[in-house]
């Protein structure tokens, strides 16, 4: 049977590039049959990844059949992957955030979980020899996961072995990585066919403080007015999708990539209170900028306060 290698839902340029990057390993140098698929439709910039690339977008699955194998990728969190997965034969899992909890196995599985900024560090890692094998679309995906989730190594998520390993792919793939990285992050900001619930699931996590559940957003743009000139009715719109995805509140954060900073949407109390308690800030209207905030999994979730 085909494994089935899939990152989170909402998948990003990593969840979407990881999964094709170990589907061609898995099934070209170890000869095991399988498929990148996705758990949602990919971001502005990983589409356009795709396409600069040539690469097939990889069909999209709701869930997952009972004693399917698959190999999970840029996340160990249940919360951000099929329901069934639990009934699944889960054969591996390589990440780069903290251990969730929670997954169940058939059996003894291959965990990798590195402290590096990206899935695809670790997986050119895991490949030793055979990365002399990678075709230049493979080099490519992996070159954009880390660019990705770098932010052009302006994340503090970033560690030297990120930068090494997409040097040396830029190298071989005889780019330039702040002129590739420049088209990257112009298509990541171009959300302007996106609605607003679209750009308030478009890159989010769930994570509950005290009991209480939110849906962390992150929206990193090189041209952060576009959304905020739209704040008055994404912040009407968190309501309706904290409803319909059983959270009680939808955090905005717009990451400035350019200017490495984020600005918060406040559109109630609960909000500001977090901002207040989370960020030492001071909330004097709809809106508060965090400077040098970044980065969601380094200096956003583990600073989220009530």
């Amino acid at each position: 049977m085909t494994t089935l290698v899939f990152g989170h839902k909402s998948p990003d340029t990593d969840s979407t590039g990881s999964p094709l990057i170990w589907a061609w390993y898995l099934s070209e140098v170890k000869g095991t049959p399988a498929e990148a698929v996705l758990l949602g439709e990919p971001n502005t910039e990983a589409a356009f990844v795709l396409q600069r690339w040539d690469v097939a977008k990889p069909r999209i699955i709701a869930d997952v059949d009972a004693d399917q194998p698959c190999v999970v990728v840029d996340t160990n969190n249940p919360a951000e992957l099929p329901a069934g997965i639990n009934a699944a034969d889960l054969r591996q899992i390589i990440d780069h955030h903290k251990l969730a909890g929670g997954l169940e196995t058939k059996g003894p599985i291959d965990i990798t979980i590195r402290p590096v900024a990206c899935t695809a560090t670790i997986m050119y890692d895991l490949m030793g020899d055979d990365t002399a094998r990678m075709t230049d679309e493979i080099r490519a995906l992996a070159l954009s996961c880390i660019l990705s989730d770098t932010l052009e190594f302006r994340s503090p998520t970033t560690t030297p072995r990120d930068r090494e390993v997409a040097e040396d792919l830029a190298h071989e793939l005889g780019i330039s990585i702040p002129d590739y990285a420049a088209e990257m992050f112009a298509a990541k900001s171009d959300v302007s066919a996106f609605s607003d619930a679209e750009l308030l699931r478009m890159d989010s996590k769930e994570y509950a403080i005290e009991g209480t559940k939110f849906r962390v957003s992150v929206l990193e743009t090189t041209a952060p007015d576009i959304p905020l000139d739209r704040k008055a009715s994404l912040m009407e719109t968190m309501k309706t999708v904290a409803e319909e995805d059983g959270v009680d509140q939808v955090l905005l954060f717009v990451v400035d990539i350019l200017n490495e900073e984020a600005t918060l949407l406040v559109p109630n109390a609960l909000v500001k209170t977090v901002a207040e308690k989370s960020f030492a800030a001071t909330v004097e209207g709809d809106t508060v900028v965090l400077p040098g905030v970044v980065s969601r999994k380094k200096q956003i979730i583990p600073n989220l306060k009530l």
